[in-house]
């Protein structure tokens, strides 16, 4: 099988990588600083320059102003903007966009994605649930309003939402007695209560407390899926996304652990000559390979049925490589920050070298969705259900 990326594909990495070249990794505001406040807002002339390169579009259809292009294409711009600690919510953005595509009406998508593809609308993502180790779609619970028309009333929690204070709308999974429904809400509406959150790498959050806030039924996507279908597909999004997002990062660690330490002599050799140094290194070099193939082979999945093609029966399922790619990604970045502070030595602490911010970022992508141990057992779980 052929893994090379397509021309397409390669041209959208290297227009992000043009788009960020001038972002400034010392400017990210960190919380490892005492007398530097974490950050307020994203980076909003990086999204309008990402925008006028066409891609915080870019998986969209071209109908609505989007590239046209695939889930791999955008986890490829994902992996570059973590590279430079990019305070954009190309994740979030990008994943309820596609929901929104997948989804929505006629109406909603005609009338959001443009939009989105032209940067002036943020969409956002609740995806952790009540407690982040609660199943997001189980910690919110709609009720039908009243009247014919009345849509939804939303009672529950959801926490840790990335940058709700700064969404236009954020995509939240609610359960019903009618199934699992994807609903758009403002995040300042009535009923809505957001309580600041302090992230580990200083990037905006908040609770969303909801106490009877009503939702109208126009701000529905789709039909509610007793399975819960259309959370599990957003869901799967986010998991290769970050993915994406921890593979980039922690091939910049990696990258700026072997400069430092093909610099820095200890009896007149330079450290990385050591065997204990040069294992370690390996050892996480081969995480990230690891951590590479289990994405992408997520991401083509996940790509398909984007696409409408049914998996393949008796095939291991979407969801077990889904998980896979999860547990890559977080134990992969986690070893990787580690492994980078202890070849550092004292200077992985020091607050003018920028170690100590991509550690910051690391700690923040692996707990995302949750942490590794439980997609373990979803992966165990989905083995003894297929008897694979």
């Amino acid at each position: 099988m052929d893994f090379t990326f397509t021309e397409e594909q390669q041209a959208a990495a290297e227009a992000a990588r043009a788009a960020l070249a001038d972002v400034a990794v010392d400017g990210v505001p960190s919380p490892a600083v005492s007398n530097e406040p974490v950050a307020e807002d994203i980076d909003r002339e990086l999204w309008q320059r990402l925008a006028k390169s066409d891609l915080t579009g870019l998986a969209l259809a071209e109908e609505y102003g989007g590239s046209g292009l695939d889930p791999v294409a955008w986890c490829l711009v994902l992996r570059e903007s973590a590279r430079v600690l990019a305070r954009v919510p190309l994740l979030e953005t990008g994943a309820a966009a596609l929901a929104v595509q997948r989804y929505g009406s006629a109406e909603q998508r005609r009338r959001l994605l443009p939009e989105v593809a032209a940067g002036r609308l943020l969409l956002g993502v609740a995806p952790h649930g009540r407690t982040g180790h609660e199943p997001a779609d189980q910690a919110v619970r709609a009720e039908a309003g009243p009247g014919p028309d009345g849509g939804w009333l939303l009672h529950g929690t959801q926490t840790a939402v990335p940058y709700a204070p700064l969404m236009d709308r954020i995509v939240v999974p609610a359960r019903s007695d009618l199934g699992t429904l994807l609903l758009l809400v403002d995040a300042h509406g009535p009923g809505v209560e957001l309580r600041r959150q302090v992230t580990a790498h200083g990037e905006p959050a908040a609770e969303m407390v909801f106490d009877g806030a009503r939702v109208e039924a126009a701000a529905v996507l789709g039909e509610p899926a007793p399975d819960g279908a259309n959370w599990l597909h957003l869901r799967g999004l986010l998991i290769v996304g970050n993915a994406a997002l921890c593979l980039g990062l922690g091939e910049q660690i990696l990258r700026i652990t072997a400069d430092y330490t093909g610099k820095r002599e200890q009896f007149g050799h330079p450290v990385a000559t050591f065997q204990a140094v040069a294992m370690q290194a390996a050892d996480r070099y081969v995480d990230l390979r690891a951590m590479e193939v289990t994405l992408w082979q997520a991401a083509w999945r996940i790509g398909l049925a984007e696409a409408g093609v049914a998996e393949e029966p008796g095939r291991i399922p979407l969801a077990a490589d889904l998980a896979t790619a999860k547990v890559w990604s977080a134990e992969g970045v986690r070893g990787i920050a580690a492994t980078a502070q202890h070849l550092h030595g004292g200077m992985g602490a020091d607050l003018d070298y920028p170690l100590h911010r991509y550690h910051a970022w690391a700690k923040h992508l692996e707990l995302f969705l949750g942490p590794a141990p439980a997609y373990e057992q979803e992966v165990g779980d989905i083995l003894a259900e297929h008897q694979l």
